[in-house]
């Protein structure tokens, strides 16, 4: 993998689509007026070809080629499994 790429870890919100999930990425911005740092929250569609992560796990994600519309993420690793399970 190319040193140049950029990656995000996130919390998977969904998993209820074939070969995607959706990523929560919270990250820390200056307000630009009050110079507050707020907490915002960017949702990212990622590429899962094993179908392999579930909701609540803690994801690294990285940037690639547009795989659809809204999918231009894929699932690199999955950092730490969730500990509850869906019935």
């Amino acid at each position: 993998m190319p040193g140049n790429v950029k990656t995000k870890t996130g919390q998977v919100v969904s998993d209820r689509m074939e070969k995607s999930v959706v990523v929560a990425v919270e990250m820390l911005v200056k307000h630009p007026l009050y110079k507050k740092r707020v907490r915002r929250t960017h949702r990212f569609q990622a590429h899962d070809e094993a179908n392999e992560a579930r909701v609540g796990d803690v994801v690294r994600i990285a940037e690639t080629r547009p795989i659809s519309k809204n999918k231009t993420w894929r699932l690199l690793e999955i950092v730490r499994k969730s500990d509850h399970t869906t019935v």
